[in-house]
């Protein structure tokens, strides 16, 4: 069913089960319309198992690289913002890194920000590790913003490292459960921009019935001097960024197959 909107508390009597909890946090922050619906508390978690040649946090790759934090510090954080969240019909959003690479510890916080502070949650994944993700961690999520970065396999791999097969099996299990998501795609010229390319994931969105809304992220290079930081090369430096003509093309593959496309 679809994830409800803005801050509710729990029914009267529902029991909050507490998993004592830690995991490796990156850091969290407040965010307005990027990380889901209206104003939300995001919290990143440390750690992932891809390696996006786009990547604009690759910090957050090595779980070593975050601080051990645990869960009632994150919901004691998150707990200062319920009335701003509420207010603007938001919530909080789990992210990364991949935050299904701490599958217990995200669960944790999602279990807790939706029962102890009556939050809409929002997982943010990109897909790859979506059997980590037990039924119920996703009954403690409303909405699952879902990366699917490319259509042809070959593509995808080079851009990740990783298979795509995973991440539409978990898109599967989504539809089946009647989870709504937010499917986003990353436009990069001269790597995911090719017509059929796009076109396939829209129409593999198309099949799933339960796509809400679509995000078509023009590709930037803002996220550069984290590579150099790193000593890492990026190698799409020299990558420029879509036109607004090639972006609105996007978006058009996706609007033709009744999606919601911005």
């Amino acid at each position: 069913m679809p994830g409800r909107r803005g801050c509710g508390r729990p029914a009267a009597g529902s029991a909050v089960t507490r998993r004592p909890s830690e995991g490796s946090v990156h850091s969290w922050d407040l965010s307005t319309g990027v990380d889901g619906p209206g104003a939300r508390f995001v919290t990143f978690l440390s750690g992932c198992p891809l390696t996006c040649l786009y990547c604009h946090n690759p910090d957050t790759w090595k779980m070593r690289a975050g601080t051990r934090t645990s869960a009632d510090d994150v919901i004691a954080e998150a707990a200062k913002y319920v009335r701003f969240i509420a207010a603007s019909g938001g919530g909080v959003t789990v992210s990364g890194g991949e935050l299904l690479l701490q599958p217990v510890f995200a669960g944790e916080l999602l279990h807790r920000l939706r029962r102890e502070l009556g939050l809409h949650t929002a997982l943010d994944t990109s897909g790859f590790l979506g059997a980590r993700a037990t039924d119920a961690l996703l009954r403690d999520v409303d909405l699952v913003l879902l990366d699917i970065k490319s259509w042809d396999r070959e593509t995808y791999r080079n851009l990740t490292g990783r298979p795509l097969e995973p991440t539409l099996a978990f898109a599967r299990r989504l539809a089946d459960l009647g989870k709504e998501v937010h499917l986003r795609f990353v436009l990069v010229p001269g790597l995911t921009d090719a017509r059929e390319n796009v076109d396939g994931v829209a129409a593999f969105a198309e099949s799933l019935g339960n796509v809400s809304r679509v995000d078509v992220l023009p590709f930037h290079t803002l996220g550069a001097g984290k590579w150099q930081a790193l000593g890492t090369d990026f190698t799409l430096r020299d990558t420029p960024s879509p036109t607004a003509e090639q972006t609105a093309g996007a978006r058009a593959l996706f609007e033709a197959r009744g999606l919601t496309a911005v």
